[in-house]
């Protein structure tokens, strides 16, 4: 449970998050508050930085048959300055849609994005492979998404 927010914030959070073109009007009527409340803690919730930012979340299916491939990468070392370089190199790479430094027995966990296997052959041999400190790398290829979104639950 989050503590710092009330009921109407995650109410308004989870909202934001299903559809963040909802008008303060629509928003207030779903929750039973006026636009002027509702603008208010929105813009609270900005400043505070429980909202982040607003995006588009696009149709990959619509965009074409994108391959969707998770990639486990091992660092030969476990250095700051391996770690360093290493983030640097990746945050310099569109096709890599998250990136996330994990416990276990690999360094980071890759959620790529890319046209096709032919691309990816290429981003990984140009690109991925090529990124010093790099000992090794598992490419997983997605079959079906299951499940994908980006709400994160407030339990409002």
């Amino acid at each position: 449970m989050i503590t710092d927010l009330d009921k109407t914030d995650r109410l308004i959070l989870t909202l934001l998050q299903e559809n963040a073109q909802l008008t303060m009007q629509e928003i207030g009527q779903r929750i039973n508050l006026s636009k002027t409340p509702v603008h208010e803690r929105i813009k609270r919730l900005e400043r505070e930085g429980y909202i982040d930012r607003y995006v588009t979340i696009v149709n990959k299916k619509k965009l074409g048959n994108l391959l969707l491939v998770y990639c486990q990468v091992t660092l030969d070392k476990q250095t700051r300055d391996t770690f360093a370089d290493f983030n640097k190199a990746i945050n310099n790479m569109p096709e890599v849609l998250e990136c996330v430094l994990v416990s276990g027995t690999f360094d980071y966990l890759l959620k790529v994005i890319i046209r096709d296997m032919e691309s990816y052959n290429r981003f990984y041999q140009e690109r991925l492979s090529v990124i010093p400190g790099i000992l090794h790398i598992s490419s997983f290829f997605v079959m079906d998404e299951v499940k994908s979104t980006t709400n994160i639950p407030l339990n409002a």
